[in-house]
């Protein structure tokens, strides 16, 4: 069986289903176990009397090893697997969506527009710190909405479309890979004093691992932005992600919030504020609204998973068209 069936059933338990806490407070997920193996990586050979040259060879190193690790580990799973015949394909799909995104983004973003509409600013401050790393306190309501918006819109593109484009041309070696790369860019590709030069290849080479699903992320979201508030909603989504994705710091993650800052007629980005250091940035859709609210986050929410249903569309039409 290849690997598009199974990714389209992926889809589709983890939207239906997600991560269930009860079950991974039983067991660790095996992105806490690529976290552990990288905190390895870091304590080992992350020392901070080498030089910047040192550090920047052992990061390169480090990553390498990790990657080959996770590959050889979806290698292996995949090849036991294929013993299994149909148990083993339903094993599969499971595993697969243990790796995506849609229902626990969905849900953690759904809180934020819950915990202000049900306890004000404090309540959406409580939900919003749970998936950005900017500081909560220093946040209105209008820049809760946004953060958990733009919070939206990066992973859909890194949590749910990249990890299934990398499945779909590499299988579970590739998806194990994406997933090891993704996460130590979370962990050590920072330009701190500490991961500077040690993450500087993770970084670098999860910006290149991200190209492709970010610009087809940025697609998804203005066709979903054109199925819940039509043509100019989608064009203007379309335009943003165009125009303005190159003010982003990010080379990858202005796509997917520019489009949907177009989609909401709404202006993300701008200065914000991480561990009391002000970042400043550039608007993205400068022109649209200057104030968001819980009503944006739920229709943000909408476009979202419109996006989601093209993409297994776009899955499904791939299976159909390989019969």
């Amino acid at each position: 069986m290849g690997h598009l069936p199974v990714l389209f059933a992926a889809l589709l338990l983890d939207r239906l289903v997600g991560d269930p806490d009860w079950l991974w407070r039983r067991i660790s997920h095996p992105v806490v176990l690529f976290g552990a193996a990288i905190g390895f990586a870091d304590r080992r050979f992350n020392n901070a009397h080498d030089s910047p040259a040192a550090r920047r060879r052992k990061g390169h190193i480090a990553i390498i090893i990790l990657l080959l690790l996770a590959a050889l580990g979806g290698w292996g799973v995949s090849y036991g697997l294929a013993l299994l015949g149909g148990v083993g394909v339903a094993l599969e799909v499971v595993i697969v969506s243990v790796f995506l995104a849609q229902k626990s983004l969905a849900d953690h973003v759904t809180a934020v527009a819950e915990g202000l509409r049900r306890d004000g600013l404090a309540g959406g401050r409580r939900a919003v710190s749970m998936i950005v790393g900017r500081d909560p306190d220093a946040l209105d309501e209008a820049g809760v909405s946004r953060a958990a918006i733009e919070s939206l819109a990066e992973n859909f593109s890194d949590g749910i479309v990249a990890p299934a484009l990398w499945f779909a041309v590499f299988g579970l070696p590739g998806l194990m890979a994406y997933k090891m790369l993704n996460t130590a860019d979370s962990m050590i590709g920072h330009l701190n004093d500490r991961h500077r030069d040690f993450g500087r290849a993770a970084a670098k080479l999860d910006d290149f691992a991200n190209w492709p699903a970010s610009r087809l992320s940025a697609i998804l979201i203005a066709a979903g932005a054109g199925f819940v508030k039509g043509k100019a909603a989608m064009q203007c989504a379309a335009s943003s992600a165009l125009t303005d994705q190159g003010l982003h710091r990010s080379p990858n993650a202005g796509w997917p919030e520019a489009a949907m800052a177009g989609g909401l007629d709404l202006m993300l980005g701008g200065p914000r504020r991480y561990g009391g250091d002000l970042v400043l940035e550039a608007g993205l859709n400068a022109a649209g609204r200057q104030k968001a609210s819980a009503g944006d986050i739920v229709d943000g929410l909408a476009i979202f998973r419109r996006a989601c249903d093209c993409l297994a569309l776009a899955v499904l039409a791939a299976v159909a068209v390989s019969l």
